[in-house]
């Protein structure tokens, strides 16, 4: 293990001992929260600030593909494959808000080929697309 790169965070113990322990161990001390693995440590799960940093990639990666350049299919592949695998991790351990989940899906409007500025007709429902192939939709 390299001490030098590691944070001493305590729970419950007093910062004195906490600071003695990373002399110890040639480390520094952190403080909450922090980010581990990609995931805040010590985060309220039902704060919308929480989940700022999903929504965020989900956007910056919308941001950089051109919808008009893509295929109905490869707007499909993209939004079943990659967008909608961006917030599994977080969703794994924590419970989202109703809030973000209606948020999320309202960014899949790339889907129809819309953008930041501008905004197509959809000709069929969120809904009806998110059924299987053999009840008439493109999910599944």
């Amino acid at each position: 293990m390299n001490f030098n790169k590691s944070l001493l965070t305590g729970v419950n113990v007093s910062n004195s001992w906490l600071h003695e322990v990373a002399l110890v161990l040639h480390c520094r001390v952190g403080n909450f929260p922090f980010m581990y693995l990609g995931l805040p440590i010590d985060g309220d799960a039902r704060n919308l600030d929480f989940w700022k940093p999903i929504v965020n990639s989900i956007i910056s990666r919308l941001s950089s593909w051109k919808s008009k350049f893509l295929s109905f299919d490869g707007r499909l592949i993209l939004l079943k494959y990659v967008m909608s695998s961006l917030p599994v991790y977080f969703l794994s351990l924590f419970k989202a808000p109703a809030g973000i989940i209606s948020s999320i899906e309202s960014l899949f409007k790339f889907f129809w080929g819309s953008g930041e500025n501008f905004r197509k007709i959809a000709w069929v429902d969120w809904d009806s697309v998110c059924l299987l192939r053999e009840e008439g939709g493109l999910g599944g």
